[in-house]
């Protein structure tokens, strides 16, 4: 039987990234991580993306409050294995422990020029002349 050669995560894949999401989440709220730029910051982690082995867990961090985000990227990658061994009893149903790497999450900039181009002269422009002629 051949597999599918989709690029969409499986369900499990989005399953297990939630839970790891989760757990890390809980691992920063407890203060666990003892680095003054993570205890100083507020992260938001919007998304956790697994590899289709489940070993590799990419995490998707906003620092809110933070002009130059790769600081407080720097200083999560620094104390990954920490926070790997944090996750350990959240998710003891797991056959291994994933490796977890962080990077900076980039989709509200993009949602942001989205906008922006929505909003601009030329787009609202177009959009008021197709109304016209219905």
């Amino acid at each position: 039987m051949t597999r599918p050669t989709s690029s969409a995560p499986s369900q499990r894949m989005l399953r297990v990234g939630e839970q790891v999401r989760a757990a890390i989440t809980q691992v920063l709220q407890r203060g666990e991580v003892r680095d003054d730029i993570i205890e100083a910051t507020v992260i938001s982690i919007s998304e956790v993306r697994m590899s289709p082995d489940l070993k590799i867990a990419t995490a998707y961090v906003t620092p809110l409050g933070v002009s130059d985000h790769s600081i407080v990227i720097e200083a999560l990658n620094r104390h990954t294995k920490f926070i790997r061994g944090r996750l350990g009893p959240q998710l003891r149903q797991m056959k291994y422990m994933p490796e977890v790497r962080f990077r900076d999450d980039t989709s509200f900039d993009n949602y942001k020029k989205i906008d922006e181009l929505l909003r601009s002269p030329e787009v609202s422009r177009d959009l008021d002349g197709d109304s016209d002629e219905k």
